[in-house]
């Protein structure tokens, strides 16, 4: 599996844990609802910047998102 696909994936994992539509999450991140959808789809990949503001408002630390996603990618190997 490749790496924004695993991203896409665990994002919407706790998105939908934390209740938030992509609209919501958008809004809380300062971030367009449109960029949401296309980080799940796998179709853009984050900053840095991006990834700690988005765990920040879902409540995860980055290293436990990090972690997820190397989890997911080796499971599917």
């Amino acid at each position: 599996m490749e790496i924004p696909k695993a991203f896409g994936e665990v994002l919407r994992r706790h998105r939908k844990k934390a209740n938030f539509s992509q609209e919501q999450l958008a809004l809380q991140c300062n971030l367009d609802r449109t960029y949401i959808g296309l980080l799940e789809r796998a179709q853009r990949q984050p900053s840095i910047s991006t990834i700690f503001v988005i765990c920040k408002v879902l409540n995860i630390a980055p290293h436990e998102l990090i972690k997820e996603i190397e989890e997911l990618i080796s499971s599917q190997q």
